[in-house]
């Protein structure tokens, strides 16, 4: 990878070298299994003398063709750049090569639909692999106009970011030799785009699945609206809801920014083996295939896919409209479209409680993420390209967007989105930096930002809140104020705009009775507003959510919140409860038995899906990690118990149901609950309302396999019944997880030292990870270690990154035998020259095992 990598002086020098005009980039995809032919047509003006070079990733060169003068590929191209000398004032370079196919989810992707051995492929160029398909400046601010040409087979569909230009034109004799029904081949030619940064174009090519409809933009065009996906999957295809999610945010976004959609048709692709929720390309947005849902989901998952759906949208205008610079400016996009898409999906779909769900998942991503070592700012210090793939992370997306809700909420939202508006205006097709937007925010807010900007993102760190609260004997308040706490490590006092609660118990529900927002700065801020007042029953810092800080309860409160969790009316006042009660175990301060008792004991009341889904992950992370080791096997048992009975008492179809079945089977490991499981599998006995489709099969069969009750016989026999990439992935997973030396061996070769897909190395992992006997994972935590570096080297960014994150021992925290502290820094103290990027992934997870540590011995104090 550092052959491939591209420093920010680098990028700035060759900016103010070259200016890009237009690329014209022919694509042949008739010549696989393992490469296709570029050719590209590069035209771009440059300072008379100077030098540069272009990026391109690709095994072989064959021609290289300067101003009309032919190139040496031998002389001027290594590893990952063209070298170009002596560049006159205006220039054309072409480029003539073969490029491989990918199977990492980056580049050109390829895929082969096990139901019908047809191809599918589609482009993943974020954060700088659109070099693995054509030479380009691979850098966000040297945008430049596009003409797409492809040859594919005839019977393909072809997608690029603009409509193609009439019908694909046959090729007389056209040879296809990548696969499909017949040998026909075809060109499609595409219009020319608009000004776009490299990153965001796209080729999507195979039989896909498509169904249209189209709306009316508020300049009066009729854009063409896409959904495709692959031909196996079109049974599952919920065109209507996913076209309905579009239409409202393209009427919320264009009165918001009060700018028309930019580009000419907007097509969304769900493709397969996709690494990320979805991409951004500019007209033709790829989303990941999971949100094709061929079984039944929580609704949680439902309103995922809704709020990616706005995310992306979003992107059209910031991101794609305007672009930032360099990759420092990153959060620009991801935050803002973060906050675009969660407002747009309260304001404008069913999903009007999304505040919740950002509260629950977003925030505390972002909560964990700003407490790790390698915590940075906001605006973060993009040195190069490997710092970049590393940082889209829950500071770049949910810390920036919770920032920009306090922002919000401090100039006020017509101001904001007045400023908005004028950024669009000033600097579309253009790229900009954080001082461009905060410019227009202060012209129509009135309001200086540098201190703002200096506090909030420019420096790391999350603050903590506390109550203080004195009462006279008679109940009233004599006293009230919140009390700041800043981590030693980012010593920075900061002002939050925010709400403060009072609950008290209303015919036997929690209500708010009284309310109070004000300003606090500084480690100590007085409360007037409920002095002289009946204290109530429950206080709540930071009610509303209004602010990016952890909170704690005092100690009346906190009483009364494990006592009346379930009683609140509204979900988010109890959501934030839940996310400080996880806090303060995560940080050691509440024993985590407590926390699973918090959990078991109000589970059953929550009536948001997500909120459901993240209680049951941290229930998991809790009993694996966060309770003391001589009482983890009880306390996991008693949890499996409790998750089967409130599976049985949950409403008959519900989604609280499905989650619970989900979770139990998770944690199953007596024989007692293996039964069950099997019971549920095999049909004896049955849960009200509950249909075993096939993702749920998996998922009990999977138990039944991790617990030593199933095995190959089974896994293939449930493959012979679901032949599909799902089913290839599951039992990738399954595999992985059957409990003996031999097969997780197995699957640690095949997830570090093979070639697998990214899709069946990431089921791989999570198969070998998966274990009840901790034992099994001791053999691999020196080779994990020695496999470090050669790994980084040797694999792409995404396939390295599932095996050092995937990989970390943390299971094996407490484990005299693995001693993982001790492994992770002998590592880190003889490798000191490793790339930033790696050590920064090795220190955030041993992070992960101190912190389980810290918080065993909290759970081992609890009385």
């Amino acid at each position: 990878m550092p052959a491939e990598n591209l420093t920010r002086a680098e990028a700035r020098d060759r900016a103010a070298t070259v200016t890009t005009h237009t690329y014209d980039v022919t694509l042949d995809l008739t010549t696989g299994p393992t490469t296709f032919s570029s050719r590209t047509v590069l035209r771009f003006s440059a300072i008379p003398g100077s030098s540069t070079f272009v990026d391109l990733i690709a095994p072989t060169v064959h021609e290289i063709t300067l101003n009309g003068s032919a190139l040496d590929p031998a002389q001027v191209f290594a590893e990952s750049r063209i070298q170009l000398d002596g560049l006159a004032a205006e220039n054309e370079l072409v480029v003539v090569a073969d490029c491989a196919y990918m199977n990492t989810g980056e580049g050109l992707h390829r895929f082969v639909d096990p139901v019908d051995d047809e191809v599918y492929l589609y482009s993943q160029f974020e954060v700088a692999d659109s070099r693995r398909v054509f030479a380009v400046f691979e850098q966000p601010d040297l945008k430049a106009a596009f003409t797409f040409t492809v040859t594919a087979p005839a019977h393909w569909v072809v997608v690029s970011n603009y409509p193609q230009v009439g019908d694909p034109v046959p090729v007389p004799d056209g040879v296809n030799r990548n696969g499909g029904r017949d040998e026909g081949t075809a060109t499609w030619t595409f219009e020319t785009t608009p000004l776009l940064s490299s990153y965001v174009t796209a080729v999507v090519a195979g039989p896909y699945h498509h169904e249209h409809g189209s709306l009316t933009s508020s300049d009066g065009r009729e854009i063409p609206l896409g959904v495709y996906c692959r031909g196996s999957l079109a049974q599952y295809l919920d065109t209507d809801e996913i076209l309905d999610v579009t239409r409202r945010g393209f009427a919320f976004y264009e009165e918001k920014f009060a700018a028309p959609y930019p580009f000419a048709k907007y097509d969304q692709l769900f493709v397969p083996e996709f690494n990320a929720g979805a991409m951004e390309n500019a007209g033709a947005v790829t989303f990941l295939e999971g949100y094709v849902f061929r079984s039944k989901v929580p609704e949680a998952t439902v309103e995922r896919r809704a709020v990616t759906i706005l995310h992306e949208l979003a992107h059209m205008w910031f991101g794609d409209l305007v672009t930032m610079r360099w990759w420092d400016d990153l959060w620009l996009n991801e935050s803002f479209a973060e906050y675009a898409s969660t407002l747009a999906t309260a304001q404008a779909t069913r999903w009007t409680n999304a505040w919740t769900t950002f509260s629950s998942l977003e925030k505390s991503w972002a909560y964990r993420q700003d407490q790790l070592p390698s915590t940075h700012p906001i605006v973060a210090d993009m040195r190069d390209l490997e710092d970049v793939e590393v940082n889209f992370d829950g500071i770049t997306y949910a810390k920036g967007a919770s920032v920009l809700k306090q922002l919000v909420a401090w100039v006020g939202q017509d101001e904001f989105f007045a400023g908005v508006q004028a950024y669009f205006a000033k600097h579309a097709w253009g790229n900009t930096e954080l001082r461009d937007l905060l410019t227009e925010l202060e012209a129509t807010s009135g309001r200086d930002l540098s201190p703002w900007s200096a506090l909030w993102l420019e420096k790391a760190g999350v603050t903590l809140l506390r109550p203080s609260i004195e009462v006279d004997t008679h109940g009233i308040v004599t006293s009230f104020a919140i009390l700041q706490e800043v981590p030693a490590e980012h010593p920075v006092q900061r002002p939050h705009r925010i709400a403060v609660g009072g609950y008290d118990l209303v015919d036997g529900r929690l209500v708010r009775t009284q309310r109070a927002e004000l300003d606090i700065d500084g480690p100590r801020t007085e409360v007037p507003a409920f002095l002289g007042n009946q204290r109530p029953l429950l206080v709540l810092v930071n009610d509303d959510d209004l602010a990016y800080a952890k909170i704690r309860l005092d100690e009346l409160s906190l009483s009364a919140a494990i006592e009346h969790l379930s009683d609140f009316d509204d979900s988010l006042p109890r959501t934030i409860i839940w996310a400080a009660a996880w806090d303060a175990t995560r940080d050691g301060e509440t024993p985590g038995r407590d926390y699973v008792d918090l959990i078991l004991g109000n589970l059953a009341h929550e009536t948001d899906s997500t909120v459901v889904l993240v209680l049951l992950r941290q229930l998991t992370t809790t009993l694996d990690l966060y309770v003391a080791p001589e009482h983890r096997e009880a306390t996991a048992l008693a949890a499996a118990d409790r998750l089967l009975e409130l599976a049985r008492g949950a409403a008959a179809g519900s989604d609280l149901q499905l989650q619970l079945v989900k979770g139990f089977a998770a944690r199953a490991t007596t024989a007692e609950h293996l039964d069950a499981v099997a019971d549920l599998l095999d049909g004896r006995t049955s849960f009200e309302g509950l249909t075993i489709d096939t993702d749920l099969r998996w998922e009990l069969l999977t138990a039944l396999v991790a617990g030593g009750r199933a095995d190959e016989t089974q896994i293939a026999a449930q493959l012979a019944d679901d032949p599909t990439a799902t089913g290839e992935r599951a039992a990738a997973t399954a595999r992985a997880a059957i409990p003996t030396p031999a097969a997780k061996s197995a699957a640690w070769a095949a997830a570090v030292e093979s070639d697998l897909p990214n899709a069946i190395q990431v089921a791989t992992i999570a198969g070998l990870t998966r274990v009840r006997d901790r034992g099994l994972l001791l053999p691999f935590v020196g080779p994990y270690f020695d496999a470090l570096t050669t790994v980084w080297e040797d694999k792409t960014n995404e396939i390295a990154q599932n095996v050092v994150v995937g990989l970390y021992p943390t299971t094996l925290a407490d484990d005299e035998r693995a001693d993982v502290l001790a492994h992770t820094d002998a590592w880190l103290e003889s490798h000191v020259d490793a790339p930033p990027a790696l050590r920064r992934l090795v220190i955030e997870s041993r992070d992960g095992v101190r912190r389980a540590l810290a918080a065993q011995e909290a759970d081992r104090r609890r009385a």
